[in-house]
């Protein structure tokens, strides 16, 4: 063990210093977005988690497929850097969970 101490960079040593930055840039996968892109992505997530809502109200038997099914949809599309397809998407997504939750209402699940 005290082999191993002594095989580690010191705090002030150059070799440290390039450790640390060689960790931040592996560990931080961070992605800046632009205000748009934010915006949209906002959107994506925003109507992922009504569609998720929504899904609670629909027979228990069919739950997990639906969300299955809404999963696999916003996954689809992950990498999509399109933002005309993006917006289209987004409102194609709207109208089927407006379409899902008015057949909610009318088959008594509320």
């Amino acid at each position: 063990m005290a082999s191993l101490v002594n095989k580690l960079p010191t705090p002030n040593s150059p070799s440290t210093s390039i450790l640390c930055q060689v960790l931040i840039d592996e560990s931080t996968m961070v992605r800046y977005l632009d205000l748009q892109s934010f915006i949209v992505r906002a959107r994506v997530l925003k109507l992922y988690r009504q569609a998720l809502r929504t899904a609670r109200r629909a027979p228990t038997h069919a739950r997990d497929e639906l969300r299955q099914t809404m999963r696999q949809e916003i996954e689809k599309n992950r990498f999509c850097d399109d933002k005309q397809k993006i917006r289209f998407l987004i409102s194609e997504g709207l109208q089927r969970l407006k379409g899902l939750d008015e057949m909610l209402d009318m088959m008594g699940h509320s």
